[in-house]
């Protein structure tokens, strides 16, 4: 399945490029108008990749965390580190199973993809900043002849941006 986005600046160049499509005889349950009273982000299934970012860490820290603290603690129990000597020995080895621990959530944050949910990443988070801008996506979904079909069309509304995405990579 092949999608094609077209960002407009406005609804009524929106529903003009929507009729357009409608007139060359596309299948219009292939097509969607995203924006202010038509479909939402989340109603058409775009993803917000910080929700992702945000499942992928909780995942890892419920496993790294625990392991970390595990990590932490038997790694000053082996090596016998006396860092805080006011803790005594066992208070040292709860520091380190804690400082395991947080080393073990940085971890998860940094792999777990949160960089992308601070700094921002990915097509569908510009399409989302777009729409909440008052911007309107047209998007065909279909076969890639369906898409060379509707590409010409859409170009004729000098759209902000258009971009094809193909399932097959």
């Amino acid at each position: 399945m092949d999608y094609l986005v077209a960002v407009l600046p406005d609804r009524i160049k929106a529903e003009a490029a929507y009729s357009a499509l409608e007139k060359a005889e596309l299948s219009m349950q292939n097509v969607a108008i995203l924006g202010k009273g038509y479909k939402s982000a989340n109603e058409y299934g775009l993803i917000d990749p910080a929700d992702e970012a945000w499942k992928q860490i909780r995942l890892m820290m419920v496993w790294l965390v625990p392991f970390g603290f595990v990590a932490g603690f038997c790694f000053n129990a082996i090596t016998g580190l006396d860092t805080f000597p006011w803790a005594g020995a066992i208070g040292n080895e709860v520091i380190g199973g804690i400082l395991g621990a947080g080393s073990a959530a940085m971890g998860a944050f940094f792999v777990g993809g949160g960089v992308g949910v601070t700094l921002g990443s990915g097509d569908a988070l510009s399409y989302r900043n777009r729409l909440n801008a008052g911007k309107y996506l047209v998007v065909v979904r279909g076969p890639e002849s369906l898409i060379r079909q509707a590409t010409p069309i859409l170009r004729d509304f000098r759209p902000e941006n258009i971009q094809g995405y193909s399932a097959n990579g």
